[in-house]
């Protein structure tokens, strides 16, 4: 299966187990219903900005809403096996590092590219405990207000939820781990 059909069966049943009809999605994630329509039938391939809207109004992470897609079994997850997924519009491309979802933890690897932005609602982070480590090049964090410059090696853990961008403004790839606990 696709993961844009993974995807647009993740959404549809999510959204029913929550007992949102499409137009109540709409209003609490500021998504098109006609947009929410495409996804759901798997006729469109959400970006990752969009994905981030619906996540949240979902109550799930980013993180959370891929991996539903390609769920793994067991308690390990091979390099090789690990859902990788790509922003079509800015060239994203995460990779699901933990062997579950729903789990305490969830650990993520991105690699944003040269010139590339991708930003998240304050909803996107509304129930998660969130930390940027950067393995490789530089990545700038807008924070609300707040701008973090972050190298490799850098950690960053997030403050209130607020929304957020993710820059590389650099000329090489900028690669970095995401690490995410559900808030009580």
């Amino acid at each position: 299966m696709e993961l844009t059909d993974a995807l647009a069966q993740v959404v549809a049943a999510r959204r029913a187990e929550l007992g949102l009809s499409p137009t109540d999605l709409a209003r609490s994630s500021g998504v098109s219903r006609a947009m929410i329509g495409k996804i759901e039938r798997g006729e469109a391939a959400p970006t990752a900005a969009l994905l981030g809207r619906l996540s949240g109004a979902l109550g799930m992470t980013l993180s959370q809403l891929v991996a539903r897609a390609e769920q793994p079994a067991g308690r390990v997850r091979r390099a090789v096996d690990a859902p990788v997924w790509t922003d079509p519009a800015t060239g994203y491309r995460r990779r699901a590092v933990s062997p579950t979802t729903g789990g305490p933890l969830e650990l993520v690897e991105v690699d944003l590219p040269p010139g590339a932005e991708v930003a998240f609602p304050a909803d996107t982070y509304a129930f998660v405990h969130h930390q940027i480590w950067v393995l490789d090049g530089h990545l700038r964090f807008r924070e609300g207000e707040q701008t973090h410059e972050l190298d490799a090696g850098d950690c960053l853990e997030l403050g209130p939820p607020q929304p957020c961008a993710y820059v590389n403004p650099g000329t090489t790839a900028c690669r970095y781990l995401v690490a995410l606990t559900r808030s009580r």
